[in-house]
């Protein structure tokens, strides 16, 4: 089954800078973010601003399915910490990226700082998930899978509704592309983690 994009749908909005003149710092990316919280803001690592746009009801129902199943997971595991797609992180190449679901073991986060865990933690989780929603393209969402992989990530699914597949990424590794699949395991990183993908489709 294949899926089409609304162009009617609002596309995210990206402003360009000129390199190293008006690119700011990790402290003014974050203010700024602050200054501006009705918009969902990421950076690419040469600095432009993405303002994306904002979630239709499918896509916020499915992301908390999401966030439920995964987090009854991790209370129970305990051995990281579990974010929402509010949270933003400062990869090594400087991008700022808030992926959907994200998991951080906590030998990881309890290196950083108070002040980096409260501002924009300038690390790459262990676990992206992006979901697809009708406003991404495929594409998009793809390189940023692969960002995150190139950037430290042991583990990213890329979810898409829209095609019914779950693209699967790990370092050194093709990207593994499941049709219509029931369930995907996060194993061997998430143990014992296995997500109802069926719970997300229409």
């Amino acid at each position: 089954m294949s899926a089409t994009l609304d162009i009617s749908v609002p596309q995210p909005v990206v402003v360009h800078f000129e390199p190293s003149k008006l690119r700011m710092n990790d402290d003014e990316f974050f203010q700024f973010c602050q200054l501006n919280p009705e918009l969902r803001i990421e950076r690419t690592s040469e600095g432009d601003i993405i303002v994306l746009a904002p979630t239709g009801g499918k896509t916020g129902s499915r992301n908390a399915k999401l966030i439920v199943a995964f987090g009854n997971w991790a209370a129970k595991d305990g051995s990281g910490l579990f974010f929402d797609s509010s949270t933003e992180f400062i990869l090594p190449n400087g991008a700022g990226r808030a992926p959907d679901l994200s998991w951080i073991r906590n030998e990881r986060w309890l290196v950083l700082t108070e002040k980096q865990q409260e501002q924009f933690p300038p690390v790459c989780p262990d676990f992206v998930v992006e979901l697809r929603s009708a406003t991404d393209r495929l594409q998009t969402l793809i390189k940023k899978m692969e960002e995150y992989i190139a950037n430290g990530a042991q583990l990213g699914w890329l979810i898409d509704p829209l095609e019914r597949k779950v693209h699967i990424y790990r370092p050194g590794a093709t990207a593994e592309v499941m049709d219509d699949a029931k369930e995907v395991s996060g194993e061997p990183l998430l143990k014992g983690f296995v997500l109802d993908v069926q719970s997300l489709w229409d």
